[in-house]
């Protein structure tokens, strides 16, 4: 009989250690390991001309505290919650590209010692998309269900929604920051030092 229990035991040994080195040993790596990069070199797909002026931009940082539980199931055994730190920027600009036709009119002549005057239909400034700081997004901390650390074993969590929700939340904020005002404000002294650097004067109006 005791001899079944060691041979038992003996199993479960040889068991876990391949366990072990099929979790385990993917993760950390062997001592002394090569990695080799065979990746293909990147492709230019397509090249296109910008006409955007970026006036202004904003660094933002979020912290999102984010929990999912399971119905009718116990915190300790499913489910979790994650503070994900996230930053990243956005930039504001103008886009010349959309000015029409009819959009500058310059004044043919000017009164004597006047600088000649050219009145511009400025378009509004935008916001780009927000740009997340790969090397500043990380998992601050995490719960997690017995059941969810055990997954975690064998599976590698998804990021990426909370990438999705803190593009959402830096774009909430950008629109509230002032940036396009900003950037609106930047484009027309732009404008206005390079019209004078030419010997004119400029008013603006907005672009209907």
């Amino acid at each position: 009989m005791r001899w079944r229990i060691g041979v038992a035991v003996a199993v479960l040994v040889v068991v876990a250690g391949v366990v072990a080195a099929v979790l385990v040993v993917p993760r950390f790596g062997l001592p002394g390991s090569d990695t080799v990069d065979r990746s293909q070199p990147a492709l230019l797909k397509s090249l296109r001309d910008l006409s955007q002026y970026h006036a202004s931009a904003g660094d933002f940082q979020v912290v999102l505290d984010i929990e999912r539980d399971v119905r009718y199931v116990p915190a300790v055994l499913a489910g979790q919650r994650t503070l994900f730190v996230a930053a990243g920027t956005v930039n504001a600009y103008v886009d010349f590209g959309g000015l029409a036709e009819d959009a500058i009119k310059v004044s043919p002549t000017a009164a004597s010692g006047e600088a000649r005057l050219v009145e511009l239909a400025l378009p509004g400034a935008k916001l780009d998309k927000p740009n997340l700081d790969q090397e500043r997004c990380y998992v601050f901390e995490q719960e997690r269900g017995l059941f969810d650390r055990l997954a975690s074993l064998v599976e590698t969590q998804d990021q990426q929604p909370f990438y999705v929700a803190a593009e959402q939340k830096i774009a909430d904020a950008a629109r509230e920051s002032g940036l396009v005002q900003r950037a609106e404000d930047n484009t027309r002294k732009m404008l206005t030092g390079m019209f004078g650097a030419l010997g004119y004067r400029v008013e603006f109006k907005n672009q209907a």
